[in-house]
């Protein structure tokens, strides 16, 4: 007896939702039919893939076996039909983009508009994720490509530097001070300020600075969303903490100088290492370097290079 693709997923779905019940919701089919198809799985391989005996359904030891080696089967599958879909002339296609959260305010919008421009019959679906679920993704083949930040990659993650992203302590009146003025790390013991919430990777970031030259501003607000956060700052008189490309974006906010500065870090682009390299994924990687080149972009470090993690 042949095993279905269709048996894989459902056992699977089983093991992704610990029980029967809740995949045959998520399925849209009967608990008795998926219960069914499963049963026939197992009879196929001859083996018990699934542990029915306690309150919640987990795989055996040679479930969990199978499982891993049914992921990477579907996954390569589906690889192989985007393949098939793959148009070398970019008259259409689509790409699956995930992106941390602080890029969809300076980056996300000009590189959509210059593929658009040039490719009108590519679709393209993005995705905000911390940087943790935006890597699982890739992993996955959920994402084709993230832009996110270097540094602590999982195993398997391919890395190319972009450039350097620069914080800068900013308000939307100039802070009572000229925008030439010297601010120190201890002068924010008197800010009351605006920040992401402790969610965003670039919180960690501030926090981290803060503790350095212990210094504890009042937090005043904390946002979950950029343009909340901007909005606020124009309307208040609170300060805040953003990226340098943000900032150049909107003429109502003032940078200030800080010493010492705040830290820096390096906007990268991520793929799977292994991963298919769909014609859309290339030209979309290709008009990312050439926007980072042309733009007010700061190179990043030159002893950084492109970089593969591998398992």
């Amino acid at each position: 007896m042949s095993v279905e693709l269709r048996q894989v997923r459902y056992f699977m779905a089983v093991v992704d939702h610990a029980g029967f019940t809740r995949a045959a919701e998520v399925l849209r089919i009967s608990q008795p039919t998926l219960s069914q198809q499963v049963r026939q799985l197992e009879r196929s391989l001859g083996v018990q893939l699934l542990d029915r005996s306690g309150r919640t359904v987990r795989p055996t030891d040679a479930g969990r076996a199978y499982l891993e080696h049914a992921r990477r089967a579907l996954r390569d599958l589906a690889a192989g039909e985007r393949a098939l879909h793959d148009v070398r002339d970019l008259s259409r296609g689509h790409l699956r983009l995930g992106v941390t959260p602080t890029f969809t305010a300076y980056l996300v919008g000009p590189l959509i508009a210059a593929l658009r421009e040039r490719h009108p019959g590519i679709t393209v679906s993005v995705r905000e994720l911390t940087q943790a679920d935006l890597e699982a993704e890739l992993l996955a083949d959920e994402c084709d490509l993230g832009i996110a930040f270097e540094g602590g990659q999982l195993p398997g993650v391919a890395v190319e530097p972009l450039f350097t992203e620069s914080l800068s302590l900013v308000t939307g009146d100039g802070g009572g001070r000229g925008p030439d003025d010297a601010w120190t790390a201890a002068d924010l013991d008197r800010l009351h300020l605006a920040l992401l919430s402790q969610d965003f990777a670039t919180r960690g970031r501030i926090d981290a600075y803060f503790a350095e030259h212990r210094v504890r501003p009042l937090i005043a607000v904390e946002a979950n969303s950029l343009q909340t956060l901007i909005d606020v700052v124009q309307r208040t008189g609170l300060a805040t903490v953003l990226p340098d490309p943000v900032t150049h974006e909107h003429p109502h906010l003032t940078p200030l100088p800080l010493t010492p500065p705040l830290p820096t870090r390096t906007a990268a682009l991520l793929r799977r290492a292994d991963g298919y390299r769909s014609a859309v994924s290339e030209a979309f990687a290709g008009l990312v370097r050439e926007h980072v080149g042309t733009g007010p972009f700061r190179p990043p470090n030159p002893q950084t290079h492109v970089t593969q993690n591998t398992p």
